[in-house]
């Protein structure tokens, strides 16, 4: 029987990630040296490439025992540790990470920074001088004596059901010398006890090298030390210790690669004399790990097994007054069922907590990214970061990744200014920029803030009238001004850098956020800096809605929305061009959209006079949506309408109520929008219609001057 290695890659790729998260987290906080940082940096390379050996990524193995050997000659006082190593290092994690992408895919990684940094890593190794005293050093090891290890290795017996093939650990062993191996079958049951899946062999190893010490052997070993018996011995000069008369299988250095032959896959016809063949994943089987996966705390799962076993009581409870059920069971009944909803309640919060993560996990490319971009424009930038714990759903960080990455990217081109510039506005040399995030209700605000120059407004808004999106004459806001940035292809970048200045992103970002039902605010003070709030659910999943009713149908409004809900009062009701009616709430003008104009629904009311309004809030523009009746409020599960359905304008999705009728959850930007363009219609219509009538008006004037000639 075969074990497909496949099942094992989810993890390793999880694994090497975090690897080269550790990595890269060391190498930019290495500072004089420090010996743990570099034991660290390198446990991490060593073990990325020990799994990818595991999995066959021969490209991976051969450019990370680069890095190893760089790594290793640090960590042992060789070589002093140099800034310009230290970028080497770093681009070899990229390098690392395309690699694994292309391994996985079983495709040749194409990418030209792959082999100008392998010339850097053998540059910085002077692997030609090296070559050259290996030769030197093979023909004096001739005459000199040589230390001997042996190392007798006796693997637990689910040990390649874990995905370790011993074949691999022998192969690690040849890289450090001259190597013999024998394997040993005395550990082999009977047939009747034999099980195919397990391990029963055992091998002595004899390895020869002048320079290797047993914290080397064990490095080797250290994936599968809790899995194996393990004894390491060093002799003295010679050959070793006499064979073991029970010995099977001899397999020399030369015929290492071939080794898997010594396990044979035990068939029917065959005495059970070796373990389980181990293949290579397929193509097939890596194509169905695409599905992405996510680390649970053991108290989060421990959590929801007890409630589980608590939603199994009372529903046995519950099934049991069933039995011969009457009137003097309706107490508890009620009780029953009041447990039920507490007991699905925490159920659902507990099973919601699984998909929560640390933001960190989204911030922890910032440091690098940082890194990067001091090098490229020349500025001396600092990052703090604060509320890095903070938890958020899964689906929400993967997707607020990019559009983080392009405001710090903002911050940096746009919002920090050069050394120069800072010294002489009485700053201090180094910028700041710092990443914070925390909860606010029910949902989380990450903030990105800057000390630099500020947005320069009287700039941003010559920009807008210049493309035409405000006229000349417009009064707006700090607030809206700032909002305008946002607009396509807007940028007020005298220069185009290929980090920003294009106009192309900041749109972008804005439509990401909103899809995640988010939004975006910017606050600026020249000479001291912005602020981009970013305000987001904390779940994808599950929607706090307040449910209306209009005509027939229910509606639900996203709580987030929602400013505030009120009686309309008729003298505070205005109408303007283009059918548009305004309520004046306080200082504001709100434009009233009926849901059901935008719907064609019947309602019970039509008038807007003492009708209900409830003012919702997207982009800084507030609207009053016009309902017949407010209903309760509650969660909800949302399910797509355009996986299951079609896109509808104005509708972010579905649900499904207690009662089993189906609800629909309002999109606000979109309803916004629809509106706007409404009344744009409506204000062309017009237009057309006084058109027609100074045109009907000029033509009688000109028939009357004509008759009367």
């Amino acid at each position: 029987m075969s074990i497909n290695l496949s099942q094992f890659l989810p993890t390793f790729l999880e694994e090497s990630n975090e690897g080269l998260e550790t990595m890269e987290s060391g190498l930019l906080n290495l500072q004089n040296a420090d010996d743990e940082s570099i034991h660290s940096i390198f446990r991490a390379a060593h073990s990325i490439k020990g799994g990818a050996g595991t999995f066959g990524f021969k490209q991976v193995t051969e450019f990370t025992h680069l890095v190893e050997t760089l790594l290793d000659e640090m960590r042992d006082g060789r070589r002093e540790v140099f800034k310009s190593d230290i970028e080497i290092l770093l681009e070899s994690v990229d390098c690392i990470r395309l690699l694994i992408e292309a391994d996985r895919r079983e495709v040749s990684c194409e990418d030209e920074s792959i082999a100008r940094v392998s010339n850097l890593l053998d540059q910085s190794l002077n692997l030609g001088a090296e070559s050259d005293n290996k030769s030197d050093e093979q023909e004096i090891s001739s005459t000199s004596e040589i230390e001997h290890w042996v190392i007798d290795f006796t693997p637990e017996h689910h040990l390649v059901q874990t995905g370790n093939d011993p074949i691999f650990l022998f192969n690690a062993l040849n890289d450090l010398g001259d190597v013999k191996v024998t394997c040993f079958t005395d550990n082999v049951p009977a047939f009747s006890d034999f099980e195919p899946e397990e391990l029963y062999l055992r091998w002595q190893i004899e390895l020869s090298s002048p320079d290797t010490t047993e914290a080397d052997i064990r490095e080797v070993f250290e994936w599968v030390e809790d899995e194996c018996q393990l004894e390491i011995h060093l002799l003295s000069v010679g050959r070793g210790s006499e064979q073991n008369a029970n010995s099977d299988i001899e397999v020399s250095s030369e015929d290492i690669d071939s080794a898997k032959e010594s396990i044979p896959t035990v068939s029917k016809d065959e005495a059970p004399i070796a373990s389980a063949a181990i293949n290579k994943p397929e193509p097939t089987a890596k194509a169905k790990q695409e599905v992405s996966s996510i680390r649970v705390g053991v108290d989060k799962v421990d959590s929801l097994i007890n409630l589980v076993g608590e939603l199994v009581i009372t529903q046995s409870m519950l099934s049991e007054l069933g039995n011969d059920f009457d009137l003097s069971k309706v107490e508890k009944l009620t009780s029953g069922l009041d447990q039920l909803l507490q007991n699905t309640k925490e159920l659902q919060e507990s099973v919601m907590r699984i998909r929560m993560l640390p933001i960190s996990f989204a911030f922890n490319r910032f440091p690098r990214l940082i890194h990067d971009l001091s090098i490229k424009t020349g500025k001396e930038i600092e990052l703090v970061i604060k509320g890095e714990q903070t938890e958020l759903d899964k689906t929400v960080m993967e997707q607020i990744g990019d559009p983080l990455v392009h405001l710090v990217r903002n911050a940096v081109d746009h919002g920090i200014e050069s050394k120069d510039v800072r010294i002489a506005n009485g700053k201090n040399a180094k910028g700041k920029i710092s990443l914070d995030a925390y909860h606010m209700g029910g949902s989380i605000v990450i903030e990105i803030n800057d000390d630099g120059g500020g947005i320069n407004r009287q700039a941003v808004l010559n920009k807008a009238v210049e493309k035409g999106v405000v006229e000349p004459n417009a009064t707006l806001t700090d607030a809206q001004v700032f909002d305008l940035i946002f607009e396509p292809g807007f940028s007020t970048a005298s220069e185009v850098t290929d980090i920003s200045g294009r106009g192309v992103g900041m749109d972008v970002v804005k439509k990401n956020i909103q899809s995640l039902g988010g939004r975006i605010q910017v606050e600026s003070e020249p000479g001291k800096g912005s602020c981009f709030k970013v305000n987001l659910p904390l779940t994808l999943a599950i929607l706090d809605g307040q449910l209306v009713r209009v005509g027939t149908e229910v509606f639900i409004i996203p709580l987030i929305s929602i400013v505030e809900s009120l009686q309309a009062k008729t003298d505070l009701i205005n109408s303007v061009s283009g059918n548009m009616v305004l309520y004046r709430l306080r200082e504001d003008n709100v434009p009233v959209l009926p849901i059901y104009q935008l719907f064609n629904l019947d309602a019970d009311n039509v008038e807007i006079d003492n009708s209900l309004l409830v003012v919702v809030e997207s982009d800084g523009q507030k609207v009053g949506l016009m309902v017949d009746d407010l209903l309760a409020q509650q969660q909800v599960v949302i399910k797509s309408l355009k996986d299951n359905y079609q896109q509808v304008d104005g509708i972010s999705g579905a649900t499904i109520l207690g009662d089993g009728s189906v609800a629909m959850i309002l999109d606000i930007p979109g309803m916004i929008s629809m509106a706007l363009k409404q009344a744009q219609i409506a204000q062309k219509k017009q237009l057309v219609l006084q058109l027609k009538r100074l045109f009907n008006g000029y033509s009688s004037t000109c028939e009357r001057y004509t008759s009367s000639r």
